[in-house]
């Protein structure tokens, strides 16, 4: 019979297996966060920072970012299509095998040109005779057109990654550095070539604990799965059946986590929008009651929230959001939301460590939704004087 459990229970566990309840582990620091996650999504977007350095931060505190990037490019990870593009521990590198057989049955990437085996030929001996290299000593990544207007050359090489003939090993000025996969990912793992069925079994069992509990499409979208190819490894994957109170769906849960009470300190900090605690918008809301969308792309008239809103996690819950800008050593929160007055408190603790840790000495914070909540942010800023902060009166 499934173990029943509460939904503040499957909330704390989730919390715990993210690494955002109890005392981090920072003796094992990025990579700790990174082995933990199983991976970690990149994005293009840099406001506070880029995504792939908040997220260590959000369950490490300031730790360095020169320490994280070199943390992710040390030779002990690599880029992929996970849940997005994301950085994943290379020991992961044999599970994707399945991915990469389905790239080559497929044949081609949605990009098409006329002779695709010929210039992946090219590219492979360049990177043979020349080294590691960017879409830019190729030549460029596009021929002079719209974004998707790609070069031969980035057509060959991205499908080159795609089915695991080069590895991405760096980014570099936020371009890929491409290398030969026989270069870039170790012998022993490189030789590893498990079957289809194995490679989900431990993708799914990793998601599961990575989620601490979760339902079959929670499951599924960890690393862009199909329902259909959950289910049919999720009993090989040792996950064990567990009834969440309030959750249409039957759950799922990671024994080892089921041993022990989810106890501990519960961090105060800005995620991501594109933090695996939150990328999920449907989880997201099930589990914390809390409706998020990242509006960079919806017109600046239709934003609610703000371009870059980051969720405000305190007391394990999503209780507001900061849209956050910078403007030379001052951190501007453009717009603060927060769902009542008590945590407003938190709100300017999580902004004054953010801003020391990307280097300003100062935050302003503009629009404040409740507007009533304004003098108390405003009390709260004066009553700080380690962290100077500006709320100019409207």
């Amino acid at each position: 019979m499934a173990e029943t459990m509460s939904a503040d229970e499957a909330r704390r566990y989730a919390l715990r297996a993210q690494g955002l309840l109890g005392a981090p582990d920072r003796r094992a620091g990025v990579p700790g966060v990174l082995r933990s996650l199983g991976a970690v999504q990149l994005d293009t977007i840099s406001v506070l920072a880029r995504s792939h350095e908040l997220i260590p931060y959000a369950r490490l505190g300031p730790v360095g970012r020169a320490s994280v990037e070199s943390a992710y490019w040390d030779g002990s990870a690599f880029e992929y299509w996970s849940h997005a593009a994301c950085v994943l521990p290379m020991e992961l590198w044999p599970l994707f095998s399945f991915r990469r057989r389905a790239f080559v049955a497929r044949g081609h990437r949605w990009h098409k040109i006329d002779d695709l085996d010929g210039a992946a030929r090219r590219l492979l001996a360049r990177l043979r005779d020349e080294g590691p290299m960017t879409s830019g000593d190729f030549g460029g990544a596009k021929n002079g057109g719209p974004w998707w207007d790609w070069s031969e050359s980035k057509v060959a090489v991205e499908w080159l990654l795609d089915i695991g003939e080069v590895a991405c090993v760096e980014r570099r000025g936020w371009r890929r550095v491409y290398d030969l996969a026989s270069r870039a990912v170790p012998a022993r793992l490189l030789g590893e070539e498990p079957d289809d069925e194995t490679c989900l079994t431990e993708l799914v069992r990793l998601a599961g604990r990575a989620m601490g509990v979760a339902t079959v499409k929670d499951l599924a979208d960890y690393h862009r799965l199909r329902t259909a190819q959950v289910r049919s490894v999720l009993e090989a994957t040792g996950l064990v059946p567990v009834l969440v109170e309030g959750w249409k769906d039957p759950a799922y849960a990671d024994p080892d986590a089921l041993a022990a009470e989810p106890r501990g300190r519960h961090r105060t900090t800005l995620l991501s929008p594109f933090d695996s605690l939150v990328w999920d918008r449907p989880r997201t809301e099930r589990i914390f009651g809390f409706a998020h969308r990242l509006e960079a792309y919806t017109p600046k008239k239709d934003r609610v929230h703000g371009y870059f809103a980051m969720p405000l996690l305190t007391g394990g819950r999503l209780v507001g959001r900061v849209d956050p800008a910078r403007e030379g050593g001052t951190l501007v929160a453009k717009r603060i939301s927060l769902d009542a007055p008590r945590h407003a408190e938190p709100a300017m603790r999580a902004l004054t460590e953010a801003a020391a840790w990307v280097g300003c000495d100062s935050v302003r914070v503009e629009e404040v939704v409740p507007q009533e909540y304004r003098p108390l942010l405003h009390r709260l800023s004066k009553a700080d004087e380690a962290s100077p902060v500006d709320l100019p009166h409207r």
